[in-house]
């Protein structure tokens, strides 16, 4: 087994002993949760859930640039939110991302609480 760590400035960067991503094989990029900090200035975007979920999946982007990656390959995610009475709103933002015919599978889970009391953070898997 090989295993390369992922890091690019266009993400934030860890508040903690993980890494970005983590490329098993080559071929399996397994993301960390991405929050809506943004990378230049690691200040949380959060103005509205809309955007706070946008700049989410933009880390997202740019985590799986790093990787060689884009969003079709993203095999599974897992969407973690504090309120899912936030639910429609993150998933209309989310499916601007994927092409339905072919989106990832997903769970979404309500929290108590997610890292610095932010309202949604996502998770990646996917594989060239």
């Amino acid at each position: 087994m090989t295993k390369r760590i992922i890091t690019t400035a266009n993400a934030p960067a860890p508040i903690g002993p993980y890494n970005q991503a983590v490329l098993v094989n080559e071929n399996t990029l397994y993301t960390s949760g991405q929050i809506a900090l943004n990378p230049e200035t690691m200040e949380l975007v959060m103005d509205t859930i809309e955007v706070e979920t946008k700049q989410v999946m933009d880390n997202m982007k740019a985590v799986l640039q790093a990787a060689d990656m884009n969003f079709e390959n993203v095999i599974k995610t897992s969407i973690f939110i504090s309120d899912m009475n936030n639910f429609s709103k993150i998933n209309a933002v989310y499916g601007e991302y994927f092409n339905e015919a072919t989106a990832p599978a997903r769970e979404t889970v309500e929290v108590a609480c997610l890292p610095k009391n932010v309202n949604v953070e996502i998770s990646m898997v996917a594989i060239k």
